[in-house]
């Protein structure tokens, strides 16, 4: 898929999944250094926010928008997946005061590889928004074109208010 980066074209490995496909599975690492499953997410439904870099600004902007938006509702997961290691991970939590948030880590391109959001020239993972239901299936994705920008919040959230 090709995209823009900072007024670079940039691809990912491949094409990834749409609406109404399955998510593929993958695996990362939480703040303790354990895996994570697709499968051990999958408990309620699932909104996965992807950013290429938590220290830079607007993948910080997207990760507090939506932690302060997903706040309060607890009938889904909602997770941040960023090629930051869980030491960079967790210093930007402590910096920005964030506590409950559950940021993965993809130091080993193992999502970015199956969900085709790798970039390999840059070695980071396409900016984009991911709701997956309970069977792996894909409600709502939303992949930057733009890598600049933000993502659509208000489109994202109504999918996860439907689900009330």
């Amino acid at each position: 898929m090709d995209l823009d980066f900072k007024g670079k074209a940039v691809s990912t490995i491949g094409t990834p999944v749409s609406v109404g496909e399955k998510f593929p599975d993958f695996t990362v690492l939480d703040k303790d250094n354990k895996s994570i499953t697709l499968d051990s997410l999958l408990d309620k439904p699932l909104l996965i926010s992807v950013v290429p870099d938590i220290d830079t600004r607007i993948c910080s902007l997207q990760t507090k928008h939506f932690n302060q938006e997903i706040d309060g509702h607890t009938e889904i997961n909602f997770v941040t997946i960023s090629k930051n290691t869980i030491e960079e991970q967790s210093n930007w939590c402590a910096a920005e005061n964030v506590k409950n948030m559950k940021m993965l880590s993809d130091t080993n391109h193992d999502f970015g590889e199956k969900s085709k959001l790798f970039i390999p020239d840059l070695g980071i993972l396409a900016r984009s928004v991911w709701f997956v239901d309970t069977n792996k299936q894909v409600l709502y994705s939303e992949i930057l074109k733009v890598q600049a920008t933000e993502p659509n919040y208000d489109k994202v959230l109504d999918q996860v208010d439907q689900m009330n």
